[in-house]
């Protein structure tokens, strides 16, 4: 198995040593689960994050090695990654929070609140569902293989957390092992499906879909993008979605100038902060859209506009 790029060296330590690792430590001494669960929330969320890298720019070389890790990284982002592939790619990166864009985040109303932001998730993943649905029926006739490696994603997903729940509980007995399994993989996978509707929320609310620079806000903490790989800086990341987490950081540099600084974001913590706890309290710090949402000569069948 030979790696695209060097900087994926973290990728495989994250992926094959940390999340196994952290998970592996909490069944074999199972009173360091609950005290473990917020390091496995962040596993499981950095899970999604090379699922959604490795599905712009995979990480290996040769298919076979691609695949099998696209199934490992599912069972610990708890859902099937190939759901980027109609959903994100396919959808997302083709409307960018425009009328299509299955993950608007206006869809239910265009007012940037924190039930709005909380409750994503659920009006996010109804409206993904078809596209998942319908890139299953097209690649069952076009291609087997591919539909193929689909199906073994479900299985690795929901028949290995099965098992893992089940090995659990035949070590521990039902109530410690429940709370072990919940601890070092269910929550943490719950957690991460939710988290990243959430970040996307965040990440183009209130931003203008129709402006080539400003469709995307970026979280630019180098702190922050070290945990995450890069995954801050998410206009650039939208103009060459190709291009390999490594090399975000440098490129986002050569055209911060060009995004508006409202834009430019420390971290995720202190926007959700400032936005939907501070403000409550203090208006000037209420969010502003920019731009506007929708153009007049643009359909907008299926979203309100309340």
């Amino acid at each position: 198995m030979h790696l695209r790029f060097r900087a994926d060296v973290r990728t495989l330590i994250w992926a094959f040593v940390l999340m196994p690792g952290l998970a592996a430590i909490q069944y074999a001494a199972p009173r360091l689960a609950g005290w473990m669960t917020p390091a496995s929330m962040y596993l499981a969320f950095c899970a999604g994050v090379i699922a959604h890298n490795h599905n712009h720019c995979p990480i290996f070389v040769e298919r076979r090695a691609n695949s099998l890790l696209s199934m490992w990284i599912s069972f610990f982002y708890g859902f099937p990654v190939f759901a980027w592939i109609p959903t994100h790619n396919d959808n997302h990166h083709r409307f960018v929070n425009r009328p299509g864009d299955a993950t608007i985040t206006w869809r239910a109303s265009r007012r940037n609140r924190a039930l709005a932001a909380v409750t994503y998730f659920f009006v996010s993943s109804r409206a993904q569902a078809p596209l998942i649905a319908r890139f299953l029926r097209r690649q069952r006739t076009r291609s087997r293989r591919t539909f193929a490696a689909c199906m073994a994603q479900y299985v690795v997903v929901f028949g290995g957390h099965g098992a893992a729940c089940a090995l659990s509980v035949a070590w521990h007995g039902l109530a410690r092992g429940l709370a072990v399994y919940a601890s070092a993989l269910g929550v943490p996978a719950l957690f991460a499906l939710w988290a990243f509707m959430f970040t996307n929320y965040v990440q183009h609310v209130d931003c203008d879909p129709w402006s080539p620079f400003d469709h995307s806000r970026n979280f630019v903490s180098p702190w922050m993008n070290n945990f995450l790989f890069d995954n801050g800086f998410h206009t650039i990341h939208h103009q060459r979605p190709g291009l390999h987490w490594s090399r975000l950081r440098v490129e986002h540099a050569r055209i911060a100038h060009r995004v508006d600084p409202r834009l430019q974001e420390r971290t995720i913590v202190s926007y959700c902060l400032r936005v939907y706890v501070l403000a409550r309290f203090c208006r000037r710090l209420a969010p502003v859209p920019i731009g506007s949402y929708v153009r007049r000569d643009s359909p907008i069948e299926g979203v309100s506009l309340n």
